[in-house]
């Protein structure tokens, strides 16, 4: 396997991981060159990519690669990698095989609390989500014009190693919003890159939501990271008269539960179904502060 993951990010440089220990070759970009610089030192073939232009050397390594990951999110113009490929996917990827869209349970909008499965018609608010439904829409038209498939994976809240409520205790950030009947779903970012891996090797193309399998009110995640710190949990908050960025609030405007189903079916098991058992692995192992390395 030769894999280039477009945007290491903290999604990305985990897939990175997950698939150089298998011992596939990765390559991956970066916005700048500090970034790609730390991706070479452990062991990504890092190349600068801004959205711009597929230069010469991206080029040259994009000839060689058989799987392809995108995790740059879409903007107004549509999909980075699409607008300056698509129309010559194949030419510049010919041993292509598969290709991974990290995509978001967002695409669903808000279902009053209900179930949604990837049969869920989606119902994405105006904005950042309707340009996620457009570039799965593009990339699944993409693979589909030159044979090759493609595997949306639709995400839930991205947590783990660095990035978790440990970290937002302990930074003195974490609150306790409380909103009637509201879930969310989350997934711990090492299942995302096996998650990736198991859909790559496997070639398997579709939609797929990679969520946990306990959908739960924000507050109790806060509480039992509290509680296995030793530490008083903040207060609560009510939703209604918390004070909150435009952003976060909007957040609290989709309420659903998502199923991971059609993955599971599939074989695919999940090492950290549910956040009590995630965040306890974070605690005991005590990597719960630290970056996910490669």
């Amino acid at each position: 396997m030769r894999m280039m993951v477009f945007g290491c990010g903290y999604s990305g440089r985990a897939i990175a991981r997950a698939a150089m220990e298998t011992g596939a070759k990765v390559f991956g970009t970066s916005r700048t060159g500090e970034k790609a610089e730390a991706l070479a030192a452990q062991g990504v073939e890092a190349f600068v990519f801004d959205g711009t232009a597929i230069d010469q050397p991206l080029e040259h390594a994009l000839s060689q690669v058989t799987h392809l990951v995108q995790s740059i999110p879409p903007g107004a113009g549509g999909d980075p990698v699409l607008g300056l490929a698509s129309d010559r996917l194949a030419t510049l990827c010919p041993r292509l095989t598969w290709v991974g869209y990290l995509s978001t349970i967002g695409v669903y909008g808000d279902q009053a609390g209900g179930w949604v499965d990837e049969e869920t018609p989606c119902n994405p608010a105006p904005g950042r989500s309707r340009e996620r439904v457009e570039a799965e829409q593009a990339w699944l038209a993409a693979g589909e014009a030159i044979g090759v498939p493609v595997a949306v994976l639709r995400l839930s809240g991205i947590y783990g190693p660095g990035r978790n409520a440990f970290v937002n205790l302990k930074r003195g950030t974490a609150r306790r919003i409380v909103k009637k009947d509201q879930v969310f779903n989350r997934i711990r970012v090492e299942d995302i890159a096996r998650a990736a891996l198991f859909l790559a090797q496997s070639g398997h193309g579709g939609i797929f939501n990679v969520t946990d399998d306990e959908p739960a009110a924000p507050q109790d995640v806060i509480a039992e990271a509290a509680r296995l710190m030793g530490v008083e949990p903040p207060p609560e908050q009510p939703f209604e008269t918390a004070e909150m960025t435009a952003m976060a609030r909007s957040f609290y405007g989709s309420n659903k539960r998502v199923s991971n189903k059609r993955i599971s079916d599939l074989g695919f098991q999940f090492l950290y179904p549910d956040f009590r058992m995630s965040l306890n692995h974070l605690w005991v192992s005590r990597t719960w502060g630290g970056e996910l390395p490669l």
